[in-house]
């Protein structure tokens, strides 16, 4: 298993790296006759572009989407849909001076001992480059989750000590942190500029709701709903842990505390509180998904840092180039995709669990 492709019927495969000619998208087992054009995908691959703010890096990626199949008359022919994205504005320069360094952080050192030959070039595979193909995707998967009424809703609930105190969504996406208070988002701001002046970088939490997802979804017991999630945000680069609903407060809970109990309004069962983050047993019961995940600082920073060479001798390095110095506000609608692209693989994966 080579680890590039995700999902069970409805699959993607990315492909490309960093400094390579383009990065793009396979995907397998989207129906038949969904309305799509390349405007439903532009709009969530600038959410996620570069050099959108003074707070992310400042390599200019125009990330305009191209479809190279799947899709006649403006519909989908159910049949594989190819998506590509050229890299315009790759500086490969600054690799070069230390190409034969690890830098820390980074999965230089991994890469050389799992395949012994590794693209040097902003870290190739590796790069979070990649995940222009997973957002390209995910638009697809969004649309079919419109038509069964499931929204997803993401935002910066974190950046360094600063935490969202309110919850406004209508306040996301007015403000370059993606954060819903407007007061903390821009003392994120002012935080992440700082670490930018110091040539550092600061880490985050970002936090999705999702919305009118039915009760049912998820496959027991190794493909569980909350274990798909979780294998979903573990897989965007910069994620070192995930939390649904009250996550790791439980352990500072009482059983009494953190059940949820159900009660029944108009003859529809629903729980009156959601610590489980809308998961039961691996299990979708109806009430809204809650979902954390850490993004850690980001590793290039110009700051110099001790290292050792592929030789194994001690240096220093500095990591020069263009870098995000907080990937929060951008790793917002990669993780959006990446929800959406587990929740359509077990709508799916549904349909068939009863006769109804």
């Amino acid at each position: 298993m080579s680890g590039n492709s995700y999902g069970t019927l409805f699959k993607i495969s990315t492909w490309g790296e960093s400094h390579g000619e383009g990065v793009g998208v396979v995907v397998d087992g989207c129906p038949a006759g969904l309305s799509l054009k390349e405007a439903d995908i532009q709009k969530e691959l600038d959410r996620r572009k570069t050099g959108q703010s003074k707070v992310t890096t400042t390599r200019k990626e125009t990330d305009l989407i191209h479809i190279l199949s799947g899709i006649f008359k403006g519909k989908t022919t159910g049949t594989p849909i190819a998506l590509w994205v050229k890299n315009q504005d790759a500086d490969s320069s600054k690799y070069e001076e230390i190409k034969n360094m690890f830098r820390p952080g980074h999965a230089d050192f991994t890469y050389l001992m799992k395949y012994g030959f590794r693209d040097y070039r902003g870290g190739g595979r590796s790069s979070a480059r990649e995940t222009v193909g997973r957002v390209a995707a995910g638009a697809i998967a969004k649309k079919l989750l419109a038509r069964k009424r499931i929204k997803i809703i993401g935002y910066t609930k974190q950046i360094g000590p600063y935490i969202a105190q309110k919850i406004d969504f209508k306040q996301i996406e007015k403000n370059i942190v993606r954060c819903p208070d407007k007061k903390m988002a821009q003392k994120m701001v002012n935080h992440v500029l700082d670490a930018r002046k110091k040539g550092d970088s600061v880490g985050g939490v970002v936090e999705l709701v999702v919305k009118g997802v039915p009760a049912g979804l998820g496959e027991p017991v190794f493909d569980r709903l909350d274990a798909d999630l979780a294998k979903a945000m573990m897989s965007i680069p910069a994620v070192k842990g995930i939390e649904v609903g009250v996550g790791f407060d439980a352990a500072t809970m009482y059983g009494s505390e953190c059940n949820d109990r159900y009660t029944a309004k108009r003859k529809r069962i629903t729980t009156k509180t959601n610590h489980a983050g809308g998961i039961h047993g691996g299990i979708s019961n109806g009430s809204d998904i809650i979902l954390r995940l850490v993004v850690k600082p980001t590793s290039s920073i110009n700051k110099i840092q001790n290292t050792v060479t592929t030789d194994g001798e001690k240096t220093k390095i500095r990591v020069e180039g263009r870098h995000d110095p907080c990937v929060s506000p951008r790793a917002v609608p990669i993780a959006e995709a990446m929800v959406a692209l587990t929740l359509v693989d077990h709508v799916m994966r549904n349909q068939f669990s009863k006769l109804k």
